[in-house]
């Protein structure tokens, strides 16, 4: 949390009023009467000193429950000092960041070096920045792009100021990434028990959701902790070959979180700050092997010749740090399985293992994928890769190894439960379905509670190209509310995102 300001007003003593209020970044409460006499306005910086410890906080203004001579601190704040309740503190107004001035050079389309990238990066970690600065960043990225140099430069910022994970010589790190945007896409926890029961490591770190009805992250905590220390993550893949966590945990390319979080608001995915997001914490996890799925088509991130573009960029990118890539661009126009959801998801993921009737969708794609990582690390030869996968699946080997992972992360006791309401919609004519949308169906399943409601989501009866008859169940809701049910339910109505003809 520190960095170099120039301060220009300095020694003022204010006393602590401690609250419990988490921001997510550091900010200080400041009386509006005690800012006035300062002239602090709101979205200033002040450094906050107490014995030798020194943190900036962006300021807001408040009149009420803190008095004149009182300042309040976020506990991002208030833990790195160690400050308690009515100590006093040194309060300086501090100036904006070098970082700002160079975020404006690239909102008028200038190319930045290495080091001005390197310092927005360190001063977005640090919490130097405001989200509106932020923002203006977010936005000179995706209105002016990057050149392929800048991207480089950003990647590697972004991993290096964060945590890297070092591992024996002789492993061969191996990892997979889809772009997402597909609901119900869970392949990863499929690939990963294939091809660690092959002998590929693969510390597998993902993302929880953002728009959608789960993240890898999300699915796997309804079965294991995933909330994972450094220490915790390497003791599972010494034992397992590999592990299901969160990445948000282990500090790896914590910059890209903050960028996300400023993306999601303004449902923005500059492609350069897409690039270094998945390929910085790819070198952050030590990888050297990498997988990348580009799912196309309606109603997927991209297109087909957007699609073929970006593969382009992966591959120059990733060669350029070493890592060896290949890349596939899948069929993204509908949903992959028949659960939408925490619970849901699982519960597909589980029938494919178990080789119980599980979604051929999702298995073929879980198969190709796993046959591909397993081809490029040199497991099974070209060619043979899809045989060696589904020989893996069918010996029940990656169902043990899975449930070996699991177990030693720390699987949950608790059943798999779906949501207590639950409706069916049933089609209202016969014929074939021509089209599902994603982006609605991921909505509905945020609309029934997804993902902070484990059993909330969507099972999808029908997919593309099937056959359905009036009266047969297209989808059953699961929501803990009735209220989020009914909801969805009137949602689903207005928007029909099932095209039937």
């Amino acid at each position: 949390m520190l960095y170099l300001h120039k301060i220009i007003k300095k020694d003022m003593k204010l006393k602590l009023k401690k609250i419990n209020f988490d921001a997510g970044r550091p900010v200080a409460f400041i009386h509006e009467d005690t800012a006035k006499k300062l002239d602090i306005h709101v979205g200033d910086r002040v450094e906050v000193a107490y014995k030798g410890r020194k943190a900036v906080s962006i300021v807001d203004t408040v009149k009420g429950f803190i008095k004149e001579e009182e300042i309040s601190l976020s506990k991002e704040t208030s833990s790195y000092l160690g400050v308690k309740s009515n100590q006093t503190l040194d309060v300086n107004i501090v100036s904006e960041p070098t970082s700002s001035q160079i975020i404006s050079k690239k909102m008028n389309g200038k190319e930045l070096s290495k080091n001005e990238i390197h310092s927005i990066i360190e001063d977005i970690i640090n919490n130097a920045l405001t989200e509106a600065e932020i923002s203006y960043f977010v936005l000179g990225v995706y209105e002016k792009g990057m050149s392929f140099k800048e991207t480089v430069y950003l990647t590697e910022a972004m991993y290096k100021t964060g945590k890297v994970l070092k591992w024996p010589a002789s492993y061969k790190v191996a990892d997979k990434h889809s772009i997402g945007g597909i609901p119900g896409n869970r392949t990863t926890p499929i690939i990963v028990a294939i091809c660690a029961a092959a002998g590929v490591v693969m510390p597998k770190t993902s993302s929880r959701a953002i728009t959608s009805a789960a993240g890898t992250a999300d699915t796997i905590e309804t079965l294991a902790n995933v909330n994972l220390k450094v220490s915790q993550l390497k003791k599972t893949v010494a034992k397992t070959g590999a592990c299901l966590a969160w990445g948000g945990s282990l500090g790896l390319a914590p910059a890209d979180d903050k960028l996300i979080r400023i993306e999601r608001l303004l449902n923005l995915d500059p492609e350069s700050q897409l690039i270094a997001s998945i390929i910085s914490k790819k070198l952050a996890a030590g990888s050297k092997y990498l997988l990348i799925d580009i799912p196309s088509g309606p109603g997927a991130k991209v297109m087909k010749k957007e699609a073929e573009k970006l593969k382009i960029k992966f591959i120059k990118i990733t060669r350029h740090f070493n890592i060896k890539t290949r890349v596939i661009i899948t069929d993204g126009s509908q949903p992959i399985g028949n659960g939408i959801g925490p619970v849901l998801e699982m519960l597909d993921v589980l029938k494919v293992l178990k080789r119980e009737v599980a979604p051929k969708d999702l298995e073929d794609k879980s198969v190709l994928l796993a046959a591909h990582l397993l081809e490029l690390v040199g497991k099974a030869e070209k060619g043979n890769g899809i045989a060696m996968a589904m020989d893996i699946l069918e010996s029940k080997r990656a169902l043990k190894k899975f449930y070996q992972i699991m177990a030693s992360q720390g699987r949950k006791k608790s059943p798999l439960s779906l949501a207590k309401f639950s409706c069916s919609i049933k089609s209202v004519k016969s014929g074939k379905i021509e089209s599902i949308n994603n982006k609605t169906i991921n909505h509905l399943s945020r609309i029934l509670g997804c993902p902070v409601d484990k059993g909330a989501g969507i099972y999808l009866y029908k997919h593309k190209h099937e056959k359905i008859n009036k009266g047969d169940s297209l989808v059953n809701f699961y929501s803990e509310s009735n209220k989020k049910l009914q909801e969805a339910k009137k949602h689903f109505h207005l928007t029909n995102p099932f095209i039937i003809k």
